[in-house]
């Protein structure tokens, strides 16, 4: 009995030694998170979603994508085609920054400013209808602003399933219109609007802002030395237009869609004085030649290095399509007065239809941007537009209304196209640094408490942060 008694109380405590062990297995396994899947896969899990290839960078992950968007959101069932995305990952516990050009995605790694201040992950867009995010067969109808924005929201929504933190719009220029759009239609999507440069013609048939704007800005000396320069090149229109057909025929220039070579040198001379203020600096006024006394290949080179004769021809103008058929259907474009060319300009300023192959329809839809006006007049929250003070984009900037919250506009001063927080003055700038971490849910607790002591939050970079501001002297955003 002893005997059995003393089996039974070791068959006991050997179950439950075995079931301890079992049970403190079970418990280690359950304590084990599971393995974390990698970004990558996260990423490509989305539906419509495809790698095109990944780019190392220290501390990131870069991955270049194509997405599949409707061709017609109203109407998905209707077709899709692949849109260029890239990626810049940082961490799925930093905030996002959604970027967009407003044109083609570069595919080299880069950080903009906002994504620099909130140390973020960022995503930026290629434009519909930019090749090679285009469409096969290309319904131009299909290019406008409120698809565009369903393009972004749609890979937003998307996304934010893995990137759960706060999110931030920004872009420069276009790409500035275009984040600013976004939010138009969209509001509840992002945290915060950043806004550089950001043009606003609101009625394209009312354009005096950009004659006040030319009549003052920067000095009398510098005006007058480049209006007569604009000038001189029409004087000599003959023996410069003869140096414009060599360089045609030696680099393959075709002007089928401007219609000739005379209209084209006519357009890049007109940019002149424009483009000056929208790439240059003041202080580079020193390099214009004195027009009386230039030789004639002295104003080619000046006109050329300002404007670009490359930039109306056909090759010149192909990539650009999709820019200038909104800029002729929904965005505008200037039309300014130019007195000190009074005859000598044939063609004034020509019209976006004149850079648009004529098989493309037109039709300009003048509510657009009036409606995106009016709203954000009444309705920005947490939005910021930044200018340059000597920026002829500016002319017609975004303006904010009574009923606006926690939103603003702010220039630098002495900058052209392209200005950024970093270039405000002091006070404007601690502001806008601690509003753009507090809007991505970031701010440190000082930043909160006094701006002047907000700060970017990643280290800077001079790869990653460099500005690849395109030189596009010819009259665009």
């Amino acid at each position: 009995m002893r005997k059995t008694l003393g089996w039974l109380l070791s068959l006991v405590v050997l179950i439950g030694t075995v079931g301890a062990a079992g049970s403190t297995a079970q418990a280690a396994t359950a304590a084990q998170p599971a393995a974390a899947t990698d970004i990558k896969d996260q990423i490509l899990g989305i539906p419509g979603m495809s790698l095109i290839e990944e780019k190392p960078y220290p501390g990131y992950r870069f991955f270049v994508l194509n997405y599949e968007q409707p061709v017609d959101h109203r109407q998905p069932w209707k077709g899709t085609f692949k849109q260029r995305l890239t990626l810049l990952h940082k961490d799925v516990s930093r905030p996002s920054v959604f970027y967009t050009s407003g044109y083609n995605v570069s595919t080299s790694p880069r950080r903009s400013e906002p994504t620099t201040i909130v140390d973020g992950n960022q995503v930026s867009l290629e434009y519909r209808f930019f090749t090679p995010s285009r469409p096969d067969p290309a319904n131009w109808s299909n290019l406008d602003i409120w698809q565009a924005a369903s393009d972004q929201h749609r890979l937003f929504t998307a996304l934010k399933k893995i990137y759960k933190k706060n999110w931030l719009a920004t872009g420069g220029s276009k790409g500035g219109m275009t984040a600013t759009y976004y939010e138009r239609f969209y509001p509840r999507d992002m945290d915060g609007v950043v806004a550089y440069v950001a043009p606003n013609d609101v009625v394209n048939d009312e354009d005096s802002a950009y004659d006040r704007f030319f009549a003052k800005v920067g000095t009398k000396e510098c005006r007058d030395k480049l209006n007569a320069v604009q000038r001189e090149a029409l004087v000599r229109r003959a023996p410069l237009e003869a140096k414009y057909a060599v360089a045609a025929a030696e680099n393959g220039w075709t002007f089928t869609t401007v219609g000739d070579l005379d209209k084209a040198y006519e357009a890049v001379v007109l940019d002149y004085v424009w483009a000056f203020w929208q790439y240059s600096l003041l202080a580079d006024c020193a390099s214009i030649p004195a027009a009386a006394t230039a030789s004639d290949q002295e104003i080619w080179d000046s006109i050329d290095g300002i404007s670009g004769f490359s930039a109306y021809t056909d090759q010149g103008l192909e990539t650009y399509t999709p820019y200038y058929y909104q800029a002729g259907t929904q965005l505008g474009s200037p039309d300014i007065k130019l007195p000190h060319l009074k005859g000598l300009s044939r063609y004034g300023y020509q019209p976006p239809r004149n850079f648009v192959p004529r098989d493309i329809p037109m039709a300009f839809q003048p509510g657009a941007m009036a409606d995106v006006d009016r709203w954000v007049r009444d309705n920005a929250h947490q939005m910021l537009f930044v200018y340059g003070q000597n920026d002829p984009w500016g002319a017609e900037p975004f303006r904010l209304g009574y009923g606006v919250r926690d939103s603003y506009v702010m220039i630098a001063p002495g900058a052209n196209h392209g200005a950024n927080v970093a270039k405000l003055m002091d006070g404007e700038k601690a502001l806008a640094t601690a509003k753009i971490l507090q809007w991505a849910g970031v701010a440190p607790a000082a930043a909160l408490a006094d701006a002047s002591k907000a700060a970017p939050l990643a280290a800077p970079d001079a790869e990653l942060d460099r500005r690849d501001l395109e030189r596009e002297p010819q009259l665009r955003p």
